[in-house]
């Protein structure tokens, strides 16, 4: 199938490689020429564990090509899928420009049938404003031209995406028309040869079911950060209480660790606009609006908690180990190490940051604030008064804690992450502190 992936940003580059290592002709296009002189030389625009590889594999095979324009590729594209951004308005809602600007260009394409999905997230009702946009172009044209719309939401977890990809949970697609089905459904039986999990439903509720699963996950969350913050008031375990939760069927364990809030391009934006959607048809969608305050909250644990230990900041040096939202990734949009780091520079700290790929985002983010970037986890602590961690690399599971005593000034350490055991700590001559 020749298919046609706007956008090379997370998901589109992610998706459209996937659907050519399943033998589709794929054709990538962005606006950015840049980033597209790029991607032909093998120059990968995120960091995704394996997509690098498979980019090179399919683009050498020549089933994943490279343009800045659609209207040289439609005219053999069965399908053309929509991922460009939806970043956030003023007010939280989902700013629609780049996929209604995608459906104007499709609209002065197209010449015969042709399915136009979105993969970016967006409200419910966009696609009726993707249609109209079609139409209206078709109609400046003078011509009448069938066309499908469809929905098909993501669910890719940034380190772990090409296996969510090629093996997913479940399909969701929004159709409105018997066409739009068959090519949906052709396009996606080779990624679920042992069973169907694909769920086709109307355009309304697929968009609606990504919002509410996103954040019915960040939920959990903020859930669970709230139980572990009257936890370490109470004097309870909260890994114990966190087992008991989870070992419930009815609950499971998934999304139930505590820590120091979440971040990334997916929670924060879409609770901001599941709420606001609310708004915009007079619902109050109050539980939303909860977790999204306990959230902002429960950035700032991490930096209180050191306060607590260390009244007088001005003049320490702090280590910060993690720098990206998540492990996997370099991903720093909405990052709890941002929130940490700009109330230590604020007290006066002199802050020293590690990140095993997330440095160079850091850089960019942060290029006009006095941060020491060092490039291996035991550097950053020469002569730190406290370490704080905000993200859970693999590598920060086991470190050595005779170069750590060597290597710091202080002996604190504040775990945004609950890594370690807080005995085995203990004796190791550290004061640690932690969420909950």
């Amino acid at each position: 199938m020749n298919i046609i992936m706007v956008g090379t940003g997370y998901v589109g580059l992610v998706s459209g490689t996937c659907f050519a290592e399943m033998g589709n002709t794929v054709t990538c296009i962005d606006v950015n020429k840049e980033k597209i002189e790029g991607l032909k030389q093998g120059i990968m625009p995120i960091y995704e564990p394996g997509l690098q590889e498979l980019v090179h594999r399919n683009a050498e095979a020549g089933r994943l090509l490279f343009s800045t324009s659609l209207e040289e590729c439609i005219d053999d594209a069965e399908v053309v899928f929509s991922a460009v951004g939806t970043p956030p308005d003023e007010d939280g809602s989902a700013d629609l420009r780049y996929v209604l600007d995608v459906a104007r260009c499709f609209g002065r394409c197209i010449k015969r049938y042709t399915l136009l999905v979105t993969k970016s997230t967006v409200p419910v009702g966009t696609a009726a404003k993707i249609r109209e946009a079609i139409r209206k172009e078709l109609d400046s044209r003078g011509v009448e031209v069938a066309f499908g719309v469809a929905s098909n939401p993501e669910f890719l977890k940034e380190g772990t995406a090409i296996d969510d990809f090629m093996r997913p949970d479940r399909v969701v697609v929004g159709i409105e028309d018997e066409q739009a089905k068959n090519i949906m459904r052709t396009l996606y039986k080779p990624f679920m040869l042992s069973s169907d999990r694909m769920l086709v439903c109307d355009i309304a509720s697929a968009e609606m079911i990504k919002y509410a699963s996103n954040s019915m996950l960040a939920t959990r969350i903020s859930f669970m950060n709230d139980i572990a913050n009257l936890c370490g008031l109470m004097g309870a375990d909260v890994d114990a209480v966190r087992k008991g939760i989870g070992s419930d069927s009815r609950i499971g364990s998934k999304f139930l660790y505590p820590g120091c809030g979440y971040g990334g391009s997916c929670f924060p934006k879409d609770v901001k606009a599941l709420i606001q959607t609310g708004r915009s048809v007079g619902y109050h969608m109050q539980v939303l609006e909860a977790v999204e305050a306990v959230n902002d909250f429960q950035k700032t644990v991490p930096f209180k908690k050191l306060h607590q230990e260390l009244p007088d900041l001005a003049g320490k040096k702090i280590a910060v180990w993690g720098l990206a939202f998540k492990p996997g990734t370099d991903d720093m949009r909405e990052a709890p190490s941002l929130t940490l780091i700009h109330s230590l520079l604020e007290a006066g700290c002199n802050v020293s940051v590690y990140d095993p790929i997330a440095l160079n985002e850091a850089k960019r983010r942060l290029r006009d604030t006095p941060v020491e970037y060092c490039n291996d986890m035991y550097e950053v602590l020469i002569d730190a008064h406290a370490l704080v961690i905000i993200t859970d690399w693999k590598q920060f599971r086991v470190p050595s804690w005779p170069v750590m005593r060597k290597t710091m000034q202080g002996r604190m350490i504040i775990d945004g992450r609950n890594m370690y055991d807080v005995h085995e700590v203990q004796e190791e001559g550290f004061i640690y502190k932690r969420i909950g």
